[in-house]
């Protein structure tokens, strides 16, 4: 935002711009509406999930528990270690198709209705107005200066503030560590640096981002908005204003004869503006910063019911269908276009597929090291060893048995760690030799041959995975 003034320096007119003027500070009014219940009914959906998960008891553990220091992510009834990784990846895939499918749409959705940012600054909010009064009452009380009422009142928002802001870091260091334990350290401040880290920086981005920057965050620190053009096309719903209806805006009672004062619907009451939480004026078209909450919707639908008009002034629409006048089954139809339709599709194959990958996972995971000591050896009555360590993990949370049998060369032995018991989500070392005859070794010759080491759980189950190595015959 900038400041321009005019001054003349030798009669001459030098127009400066400052590009640094502070902005003003936005007062949302509270809004009432349709979109605004959908909005409320996210926030508390998302809410009760963050700060409930992490509470939920799950096969004597914590439901939802992401242990760091074990290496092991619990998901209900998943555990998963690092080598899983690729799940993440799918996730995050996922994600990005969805944010493309729903943009494509329908606009910023994310932004308006889930997003943390708008889901924190709607509840920060939600505090403001409750303690300091609605939009007419905070802007009078601070045009008066600070007085005893004031500063009380703002001690009460900034108190409750920072205990939220403080809970959701707990809630999120909770996620890490079983917060059950970290609830008792917390009864004597004895959290650890980590802890103490992340509860204090997630709870101070909390703060600050919804207390204070809101809109800040939204229009300058988001990448979204910058982008969000590109994922737009002439028909995608957007929140629009229909100026051919609207216009000439202007104010009358409500009985005026609109063409005979030639006059549109909008009465320039600057309502849409009032409960923006980013001050934009939805009239003068579609900006970056809107976020798509639909508040200007929900206020305008107000005035037209009191004004005894028809809603939709400002609305939901295509531009294709402002511009040729659809009705909103028209625009709807249109909304399913080939770019839609390629989202969809790849979103659901890849959701397809990671949901087939977690169903099919093996119960346990096999990993084979040889020994760097010693590539092969000959031992009692010229029998030639190769000794390997195998890594079981158990991604069950029921002890298991496991049996090793290696297939290859002819008279294969397999000694130590043939039959193996493995905890619950436990990670276990098991070092094995594997043994041929000297026949077989002359046999095979000198040289590196193809060793399947097979590694059975014992059980109903009765799951075999097969890992490829070499066996090592010396010269």
């Amino acid at each position: 935002m900038t400041d321009t003034t005019t001054a003349r320096v030798d009669d001459a007119a030098v127009e400066v711009v400052s590009l640094y003027q502070s902005q003003k500070k936005i007062y949302a009014r509270a809004v009432s509406g349709w979109f605004a219940g959908w909005r409320w009914a996210l926030v508390w959906a998302t809410q009760l999930v963050f700060y409930g998960l992490p509470w939920l008891a799950w096969n004597d553990r914590q439901a939802v528990l992401f242990d760091l220091a074990s290496r092991r992510f619990y998901i209900f009834g998943l555990v998963l270690y690092p080598q899983d990784f690729i799940y993440l990846t799918g996730l995050l895939i996922i994600s990005a198709y969805a944010l493309f499918l729903f943009t494509a749409v329908a606009g910023r959705l994310w932004c308006g209705f889930a997003c943390p940012q708008t889901v924190y600054t709607e509840v920060f909010m939600w505090v403001e107005r409750h303690i300091e009064g609605d939009r007419a009452q905070r802007m009078k009380r601070d045009a008066g200066g600070w007085t005893l009422e004031r500063s009380a009142r703002a001690l009460a928002k900034q108190g409750v503030w920072i205990a939220l802001a403080l809970w959701t870091g707990f809630t999120f260091v909770g996620y890490f560590t079983p917060i059950h334990s970290l609830w008792a350290s917390a009864m004597v401040l004895g959290f650890g640096p980590w802890e103490w880290f992340w509860v204090l920086f997630y709870g101070f981005a909390t703060y600050g981002n919804a207390g204070y920057m809101r809109e800040q965050v939204c229009k300058y620190m988001c990448p979204y908005a910058r982008f969000q053009s590109a994922m737009f096309d002439r028909d995608t719903m957007i929140i629009s204003y229909d100026a051919e209806r609207g216009e000439p805006r202007g104010t009358r009672g409500r009985k005026t004869d609109l063409k005979a004062a030639n006059l549109g619907s909008c009465i320039d009451c600057g309502l849409c503006v009032q409960v923006c939480p980013t001050g934009i004026d939805i009239r003068q078209g579609l900006q970056y910063e809107c976020i798509g909450c639909a508040a200007c919707i929900d206020v305008c639908d107000g005035v037209m019911d009191k004004m005894q008009y028809p809603r939709g002034l400002i609305r939901y629409a295509t531009l294709n269908g402002m511009a040729g006048h659809w009705t909103r089954g028209q625009m709807l139809r249109h909304v399913l276009r080939p770019r839609v339709l390629v989202y969809t599709t790849i979103l659901l194959v890849i959701t397809g597929a990671l949901a087939a990958s977690l169903w099919l996972r093996s119960p346990f995971r096999v990993d084979v090291v040889r020994d760097r000591a010693s590539l092969a050896r000959i031992v009692d009555d010229g029998w030639i060893e190769n000794v390997y360590r195998l890594q079981l993990m158990n991604t069950t949370e029921q002890p298991q048995r496991y049996h090793v049998t290696a297939q290859g060369l002819p008279g294969l032995v397999v000694e130590g760690g043939q039959d193996v018991a493995v905890g619950p989500a436990e990670n276990r070392w098991v070092p094995v030799s594997v043994r041929v005859p000297p026949e077989s070794a002359a046999q095979a010759g000198a040289g590196a041959h193809t060793l399947n080491l097979q590694v059975r759980q014992q059980g109903d189950a009765g799951v075999t995975l097969d890992e490829k190595t070499t066996f090592m015959v010396p010269r």
